[in-house]
This record gives C-alpha cells, sequence and structure tokens, in this order.
C-alpha cells in the first residue's frame, strides 16, 4: 500500500476487528479484474507493464486477497480502458434501487481530503455516471485524463472551487456548473476555508460495464 492511501470501504468504516467490508469490495474487484484482463487477451504480465502495477500484486488482487487502493485501481483501469466504477461493479439490477448513505461505498484519495459517493448502482452497460464529490478546505485533487470522449458535468452545491482543465482555469461558487472534455488533464482546487461539495455527473462515449 502506498504511504497515507487508503484502501476502498463502505461508509461508516466497519469496527476496527471486522473486515468483511474491505473482503466483499475485494472479492468484487477480483473477480471484474480477471474477468476484463481475459476477455482482452492480457496475461497478468503484459497488464503489469501496462499499469505499473506488479504482476504478483494483480495476482493478490485477482484472487481476493488483497483490496487494493485507490490510485492502484485508477492504474488498472486505465490501462484496461474501462471506467473505474466498472472494476467495482456487481450484477445487473433492475427495478427501483434505493442506495442507503449509511451503507454507500465513499472512495478517498490519499490524504483523504477528497471523497468521492457513487450515487449510482454499478450495473453494467451505461453511459453515465453520477457522483457526490466533497473536497476539504484549500484541498486539490488533480485527475488524470480519463477515456476519449469522456465528459464531466459538474455542479457546485457548497463552497467555492476552481476547476482545472489543461491549460484553463474556472471559478465557480454555489449553484454554477460546468461541463467539460474530461479525457484531458484536470483538477479541482477548494479555494474556501470549508469544505467544498459537488455533484458529478459523467458521461462517457460508449457504454460501460
Amino acid at each position: 500500500m502506498e504511504p497515507d492511501d487508503r484502501p476502498l470501504t463502505a461508509s461508516p468504516p466497519a469496527p476496527a476487528d471486522d473486515d468483511s467490508g474491505s473482503e466483499q469490495v475485494g472479492a468484487i474487484v477480483g473477480h471484474n479484474l480477471r474477468r476484463f484482463r481475459t476477455s482482452q487477451g492480457l496475461s497478468l504480465e503484459r497488464l503489469a507493464k501496462a499499469s505499473g502495477v506488479s504482476r504478483a500484486m494483480l495476482g493478490q488482487i485477482e484472487l481476493g486477497r488483497s483490496v487494493p487502493t485507490i490510485s492502484l485501481l485508477w492504474k488498472v483501469a486505465r490501462a484496461l480502458e474501462v471506467p473505474f466504477a466498472t472494476l467495482l461493479g456487481t450484477t445487473a439490477t433492475t427495478g427501483t434501487v434505493v442506495m442507503r448513505a449509511q451503507t454507500s461505498k465513499v472512495l478517498s484519495s490519499k490524504t483523504g481530503s477528497f471523497t468521492s459517493r457513487a450515487l449510482f448502482p454499478f450495473i453494467p452497460e451505461r453511459k453515465v455516471e453520477f457522483y457526490e464529490l466533497r473536497l476539504c478546505a484549500r484541498g486539490v485533487e488533480d485527475a488524470d485524463p480519463h477515456a476519449p470522449g469522456t465528459h464531466e458535468n459538474l455542479v457546485v452545491h457548497q463552497g467555492n472551487v476552481e476547476i482545472v482543465v489543461g491549460s484553463q482555469c474556472h471559478r465557480l461558487g454555489p449553484g454554477d456548473a460546468i461541463l467539460f472534455e474530461a479525457d484531458l488533464p484536470h483538477s479541482y482546487r477548494n479555494t474556501g476555508d470549508g469544505e467544498a461539495v459537488m455533484y458529478l455527473v459523467m458521461t462517457y462515449l460508449v457504454s460501460v460495464g
């Protein structure tokens, strides 16, 4: 595990002596990682070279013996050219789905200053994802380019932020919204002294999952 990086967890955190939540996430990620890797005809060695993640670590993840950190999972998702959330997907869901706040998956940055909560069920064949983003006071979160054709449509609910896309900086306050091409390097910057809360709709060019 990288310094200060955190594995994927559910919110609220499980008690210290109960790691069943992490084990469940690890099993799901391991199953999906193997499914995508084999469907693309990739060996562990080739995926390790493409992602920068060691073959041994990839093998441990596929076996469900290691829960990947967020940054590691992003590396794998980029190498496989699949959205991050796809590696957390389970089975298809139909009808009405209620997602309780207290049991939702909250993904955190290395320092914990930035969190992302999925507001959609991880189902296959989708083009849109919906997230709640929280960024601590004066916090900065840098994001690598997403898949070609990916767009982010973000609205600020609380606080004042700067959205930097490529070399352009856009200042946003409560109620302001922005749509931008997310296949460029981009970052979120909280310019205020309180937590910033944003809602993000991510749209992919083709169906994912």
